[in-house]
């Protein structure tokens, strides 16, 4: 199984459209894919953590209903997420998953969809158990031991008054009881989401065993200084120190197999076994079977040795702080097959650009632009176009149509002399009406020159210029065409004598 599924993009598509970005992100943490959840998405989360808007109880509840999922992958990741929210977010989120009565049932999960899902079904039951586990603890200390503060000066658990410690050290005792139960070995680490639970045990491993062990130094050094029920109560934690010494010691030992760099992995030092002759010693002559007990001469220097101890791991668990350390070294057939599916990738996504260098846009013709290109090359060559003057003028009238027959006009480079006098043109064939706006023919010098000519071929007398170019009046009676009693002409001229004769008849005078 590899990429989302179907399922998982109809979440994302459901979340994206009810505006829920936090349901989203929990969705894309806790996906299908058989991979630890992404780092894009965990830093998201964490950031929601520590907002103070937003609803805590509501984020761990959407993480928590994950776990339900009949899918292994699901589930597992859904615990991931959440113990790296524990691990690296607001301790708000903690707090409230140490509220509840239950944080994860699965007691009783098994994936039966395939062998892969058995077999990770183990693993899951026991993870469930440790992150419930994890917040008891808080419940019953108010803090995680993973996040305290570690050391002689500043230490917690190294400061803890005898009554308090006693009650502290076995609820450290069950968390890190409950962490070494995991018992994975290196072939089992087959992939990406058992590794990423595998690197975030690691890491509270080496902080739960650092503040574990700056409890265990405060018991030794007021270990003589005790009552005989504090006294053997103590011993009794010590001797279960040592035993789980040996079982933090494989767990380290596993985690150098799969990978994990030996300077992340810190020193484990044992204290001499005539430490706990001594303590037993000091027990047994509190109930009176032995005379009473000195402090041992080498006290000192198991003390030192477990400081030494204590200070390798603080080293370790702040080179390992970084919350970006994901475990990727697996055995060599899946190493191998991983760099073979990586090169499958590079190799398609070079075929891939390739094409798209090579691809050429299809053009408005239907024709690759590289091919009509090819064509435009082979054709002759052809001159540039310039600015075309205006078509010479064959009608002066605007607002004729052209003839559709006219051809187009020919470019040319000549340019227009807007200070030289226009070129002479043979106006023989332009009437005056097509010109209406008289651009090109001036009406009145045709008027002047007609004047001219009659004023030639008339008598001095009426050698006055017509304006619109009328014939003179005559005193031929004979050739007169009358229109009604005004004596009026047809051609418009009126003539006085007859005018007045016919007033006379009319009058009766």
């Amino acid at each position: 199984m590899s990429g989302q599924s179907v399922t998982d993009r109809l979440s994302a598509v459901q979340h994206s459209i009810t505006g829920s970005a936090l349901s989203k992100s929990v969705g894309k943490a806790t996906t299908h894919e058989v991979m630890g959840p992404k780092k894009k998405h965990l830093d998201y989360l964490l950031q929601c953590t520590n907002e103070p808007n937003v609803n805590i109880p509501q984020l761990a509840d959407t993480i928590i209903d994950r776990s339900t999922n009949s899918s292994w992958v699901v589930v597992f990741k859904s615990l991931v997420t959440v113990h790296h929210m524990m691990c690296y977010g607001n301790e708000r989120f903690t707090q409230y998953l140490a509220s509840r009565t239950t944080v994860f049932n699965l007691d009783n999960f098994l994936d039966k969809s395939g062998v892969q899902g058995y077999d990770m079904s183990t693993f899951i039951r026991r993870y469930g158990k440790y992150m419930n586990e994890k917040a008891f603890s808080y419940r019953n200390v108010a803090f995680d031991f993973t996040r305290v503060k570690r050391g002689k000066e500043e230490g917690e658990l190294r400061n803890m008054g005898t009554e308090k410690l006693l009650k502290t050290l076995p609820v450290v005792q069950q968390q890190l009881d409950a962490l070494l139960e995991f018992d994975v070995t290196p072939n089992e680490l087959t992939n990406g989401v058992i590794n990423s639970c595998f690197m975030l045990l690691f890491k509270d491993c080496i902080r739960l065993f650092a503040c574990y062990n700056d409890g265990i130094i405060n018991l030794l050094e007021k270990y003589f200084d005790m009552n005989k029920k504090q006294c053997k109560e103590g011993l009794d934690t010590y001797k279960k120190f040592l035993i789980r010494m040996d079982k933090v010691s494989d767990f380290l030992k596993t985690a150098e197999q799969v990978g994990i760099d030996k300077g992340e992995i810190p020193d484990l030092t044992k204290a001499p076994a005539s430490l706990l002759d001594a303590l037993e010693q000091h027990l047994q002559s509190m109930e009176g079977k032995k005379g009473k007990s000195e402090r041992p001469a080498n006290l000192q220097t198991s003390l030192n040795a477990m400081t030494a101890t204590g200070s390798s791991f603080d080293a370790a668990a702040i080179q390992n702080n970084s919350s970006t350390t994901i475990l990727t070294t697996v055995n060599e057939a899946e190493k191998q097959k991983f760099l073979e599916e990586e090169n499958k990738r590079l190799n398609a996504l070079k075929e891939q650009r390739l094409k798209e260098a090579n691809h050429v846009q299809v053009t408005d013709f239907g024709q690759p632009t590289e091919q009509r290109m090819k064509e435009l090359q082979n054709q002759s060559p052809q001159p540039a176009q310039v600015a075309a003057s205006p078509p010479p003028v064959t009608s002066t009238n605007p607002f004729l149509t052209a003839s559709p027959q006219t051809a187009p006009p020919v470019a040319t480079t000549q340019q227009l002399d807007l200070f030289s006098p226009p070129p002479a043109q043979n106006t023989a064939g332009i009437k005056p009406s097509d010109d209406l706006l008289a651009l090109d023919v001036n009406p009145f010098q045709q008027i002047q020159a007609t004047i001219a000519q009659q004023s030639m071929a008339q008598p001095q007398m009426n050698a006055a210029p017509q304006m619109w170019g009328a014939p003179p009046p005559t005193n031929n009676v004979g050739t007169q065409n009358w229109n009604g009693v005004n004596g009026v002409q047809a051609n418009g001229a009126f003539h006085q004598p007859q005018a007045d004769s016919k007033c006379k008849n009319l009058t009766g005078s």
